[in-house]
This record gives structure tokens, sequence and C-alpha cells, in this order.
């Protein structure tokens, strides 16, 4: 019984299989036929090229996404440079895009870095006010 059923799941699963490389399959030469029409065969292959590396790339995060170890936990004494050099590690585009603006900010507006060194001075002595109280 138990293996009549798993025979049964395994013929499912080879059936939706071959459903989906016939979508595929399907679907390229669409593409292709009509890419072809205005812009060449060549043409017509390379956009069915692209868009299948595409489809690559976006199923190879998806399943790089779910493989990555969970995130620890943040400790309440972990400085706020500690922070940002983990979401740096984490994200260097976003970091990097984040450093461009903050750059671009600092040289329209000067006066925002004596703001930005007196709170980073002030959230500094903040914290060890709060650790020396915990010893």
């Amino acid at each position: 019984m138990i293996v009549r059923k798993a025979l049964a799941l395994v013929a499912a699963i080879a059936a939706m299989a071959a459903a989906a490389a016939v979508c595929v399959v399907a679907a390229a030469f669409a593409l292709y036929a009509l890419v072809r029409i205005w812009l060449g065969p060549a043409a017509g292959a390379a956009a069915v090229a692209i868009v299948a590396a595409l489809l690559a790339l976006v199923l190879a995060v998806v399943a790089f996404r779910k493989v990555q170890p969970g995130r620890r936990r943040r400790s309440d004494d972990e400085s706020m440079a500690a922070r940002l050099i983990e979401l740096a590690r984490d994200k260097p585009i976003i970091a990097a895009g984040a450093a461009v603006a903050a750059g671009l900010i600092l040289v329209r507006n000067p006066g925002v870095v004596g703001a930005v060194v007196s709170a980073a001075m002030a959230s500094r002595a903040r914290d060890s006010g709060r650790r020396d109280k915990r010893r």
C-alpha cells in the first residue's frame, strides 16, 4: 500500500516536471518566433538565451536566499559602528549607495558634519554611562 502511494507520488512529480519542461520549451520557441519577425534569427536566439539566463539568475537568487543561515540576534552592547559594518558586509550595494548619498549630503551641506559628530559623541557618552551602571 505504501509502496503504491510512493510510486504514484513519483509518477505525479515526473509528470509535472515533464509538463514544466514542455512549457519552457514552448515559451522559448514562441519568444524566438516573435523576435525573429522583427530582428532576425540571430537576435531571436539571443533573446531566448538572455531570457533563459535571467530566469536562471532569479531561480539561483531564490535558492540561495533560502540556504543562507539565520541572522544572529543583536545584543544591546553592540555598538552602532559594529551594526553598520555588519550591514555593509551583508548588503554591500546598499552600503555603497548610502555612502554616496551621505557624501553628496555632506558636500552640499557641511553643517551636517557637526551635527552628526555631536550626535555620535552624545550617543557614545550615553552608552558608556549605561555600561557603567550594569557593572
